[in-house]
């Protein structure tokens, strides 16, 4: 494939994999209304579009707590069995339109329990409308997989009891586990207990760091507690001179270990300055397995096509450069290898050759 311009109609046709999407950041601003007036939560307004508008506006803060902040209301209709379904199949089916073949969505079952649900029963739900989700998707002639990501809240003291979960559904769609919130303060070594009992039911890990907390964090996660992935990852630059590369950069590069990289988050929560001069786009021509991502989609008011787009747009990223981060995605997806090697070979390679 030669270097490729290509415009926002032609990315939205082709294939994509994203690795780094959270389930409760990703509601549709219509939903969202709907529940809520359904369980009696008083939202910033009833207006999808206002909404939508609302959650874009407080997430470009440049303040990651403030962002996080804007779940409060995404998750106070997530409380119930019904609307945990709902949530979880439209998400499936609002990536199939994106053009995603592969996801893997994430949530953190703790904090759907208020309701009085209990863990079992959340990820029960959730998995029921994904699977809902995806068998409508194949129907309609556009399938994709997803699979999904149990998260523990690293501020707070269950992360041991969602690795539990992690394995208990291992095979029942969950595919790995992650830690979120706050970064700094909460170094992902807190939970080292949780990681190696992962690490012994072999169920793989990517942990969110080097985001608000810089190289210590980074460290922690890949040499301390062995995430094969990493989420966000953009201070990994503060180790690399120009195209000198420290020690622990040279790890991630040389191990190909993920980055789960998402710009327009970054942007909002102050990790970058303009899609322009994103990392992502340096560290992708230093070698590095950078993947590109959404995060949420609803508080960052973004698509998979839309991040695509920018890339293209802002950094001057070509045809050749997406399908780069989509093999990468598919590369370092917490699937079997032969159904990652499928949707490359079969799925991915040939859409980009008949779109271009």
């Amino acid at each position: 494939m030669t270097a490729t311009r290509v415009d926002a109609d032609v990315i939205r046709r082709l294939p994509k994999a994203v690795l780094h999407d959270h389930l409760d950041g990703g509601l549709r601003p219509a939903t969202l209304v709907e529940l809520a007036a359904e369980v009696g939560h008083t939202l910033p307004t009833t207006d999808p579009d206002e909404l939508a508008a609302w959650y874009f506006e407080a997430a470009n803060s440049g303040d990651l707590v403030r962002y996080i902040a804007t779940f409060e209301h995404t998750l106070a209709v997530m409380q119930t069995k019904e609307g945990l379904r709902r949530v979880a199949e439209e998400y499936v089916l609002d990536l199939a339109a994106d053009g995603v073949v592969y996801g893997e969505v994430r949530y953190a079952p703790e904090l759907n329990v208020k309701g009085g649900l209990t863990l079992e029963e959340v990820v029960e739900s959730v998995q029921e409308g994904l699977a809902a989700g995806m068998a409508k998707a194949a129907a309609a002639g556009t399938p994709v997989r997803v699979g999904t990501l149990l998260c523990g809240m690293r501020m707070f003291d269950r992360v041991g009891e969602a690795a539990e979960l992690s394995v208990a559904y291992r095979d029942a769609g969950v595919v790995g586990f992650d830690i979120a919130g706050a970064e700094d303060g909460f170094p992902p070594a807190d939970h080292l207990a949780a990681f190696e009992h992962l690490r012994r039911e072999s169920v793989p890990f990517t942990i969110h760091a080097g985001e608000a907390h810089g190289l210590p964090s980074i460290h922690q996660a890949v040499q301390v507690c062995g995430a094969q992935r990493i989420g966000h990852g953009v201070r990994i630059t503060e180790d690399i001179a120009g195209d000198k590369l420290g020690r622990l950069a040279s790890w991630v590069r040389d191990r190909r270990i993920a980055l789960e990289m998402c710009p327009t988050s970054n942007l909002q929560t102050g990790c970058a300055t303009s899609i322009a001069e994103h990392p992502i786009t340096a560290l992708k021509e230093l070698g590095f397995r950078v993947t590109l991502n959404t995060d949420n989609r609803l508080v960052s008011g973004t698509t998979m096509t839309r991040e695509m787009s920018l890339l293209v747009e802002e950094a001057g990223w070509t045809a050749e450069d997406l399908r780069t981060v989509t093999v990468n995605a598919l590369k370092s997806a917490f699937i079997p290898f032969d159904e990652r090697t499928a949707l490359i070979e079969d799925v991915v390679l040939p859409g980009y050759a008949s779109v271009l």
